[in-house]
């Protein structure tokens, strides 16, 4: 444990195996949840057996998160039922670690599980979370490490929730070019090396980010991948159709988009066979394909991609 005395931090029985100096809280998050592989991180991720094998972890709550039926449209009642679903289990949950003595000091979720499998939730359920955890008083970690910086055609994919308090917390690195966050002020650290330490942070990253933005706001790229984004989306719903025994399921905001094949074994076979005619494509939950093109990519390329992936299709329908 540690108190404070004259603004000065002093180490207390730092030698002896008892626990850090923190009550013990819990972190809610949710199945399929991908937010890193370091201790606590890794707590909280939930897409694959082999992240979670030697490595400790912690008696955290993890929440169903929706598995929606597409078309959208054809299934709107069954999935509202579905999110229903996953926020009373939230709240079970609040309540159960409480109870136990770890109360949920924060809820931490992606906009759309990017590695647990492309999944997506409805504005109105997102919506419903954050309620939950102002109710409950647990900060809101949403982590846009995979959805912000443009690539779902808003420059955060929480925008698409239409809220004026959205997030406690947003964490997010990749296309931003260096691993970040930003929080409310209340959230502040109130002393140095609470959480940032030697070698943590880049500055020069943040001038080469300057310029990633300045680029993104010069050349529309937001627009484009708007544009982009709904040709892929509308070819992708063409090719399932031509290949309903292969293709389901496609789904995406801007160019994060995804499509699910009929089983594991067919889906690493295109990966490959993409691979082998020029196409770099991602494979994530346990039968989806992701399409994650940069931002500059445009509708002709998106044709030019979707002839090589339809020649591909063909061999193997």
């Amino acid at each position: 444990p540690l108190y404070v005395q004259k603004e000065r931090l002093y180490p207390v029985f730092v030698s002896l195996p008892q626990a850090p100096g923190c009550p013990d809280l819990s972190i809610l998050s949710f199945t399929g949840a991908f937010h890193g592989r370091t201790l606590g991180c890794l707590a909280t991720t939930h897409s694959k057996v082999i992240h979670k094998l030697d490595v400790p972890s912690f008696d955290w709550p993890i929440a169903p998160f929706p598995r929606l039926k597409y078309p959208l449209e054809e299934f709107s009642r069954e999935n509202a039922q579905e999110e229903a679903r996953c926020l009373e289990e939230v709240e079970d949950l609040i309540v159960k670690w409480r109870q136990k003595g770890k109360p949920v000091a924060g809820i931490i979720i992606e906009p759309i599980q990017a590695e647990g499998g492309d999944n997506h939730a409805s504005p109105d359920f997102f919506r419903s979370l954050r309620s939950i955890a102002r109710k409950h008083g647990c900060a809101f970690h949403v982590d846009e490490v995979q959805t912000g910086g443009g690539c779902t055609g808003k420059f955060w994919a929480h925008e698409y929730w239409g809220m004026d308090d959205p997030a406690d917390i947003v964490s997010f690195s990749k296309k931003l070019l260096t691993g970040g966050y930003y929080q409310k002020e209340e959230l502040q650290a109130d002393k140095p090396y609470r959480i940032f330490n030697t070698w943590m942070g880049d500055p020069s990253k943040n001038l080469l980010l300057v310029e990633v933005l300045n680029v993104i706001r010069r050349e529309n790229l937001l627009e484009e991948v708007a544009r982009s984004g709904k040709a892929l989306l509308n070819g992708l719903y063409e090719l399932q159709a031509q290949y309903p025994g292969l293709l389901s399921r496609a789904r995406g905001q801007g160019t994060f988009c995804a499509i699910d094949v009929k089983d594991s074994a067919t889906r690493d076979r295109l990966l490959l066979q993409a691979r082998d005619k020029g196409v770099l494509l991602g494979g994530c939950g346990d039968v989806s394909i992701r399409f994650r093109p940069a931002l500059v990519f445009k509708e002709y390329h998106v044709h030019i991609f979707l002839n090589i992936f339809n020649d591909i299709l063909a061999l193997n329908k």
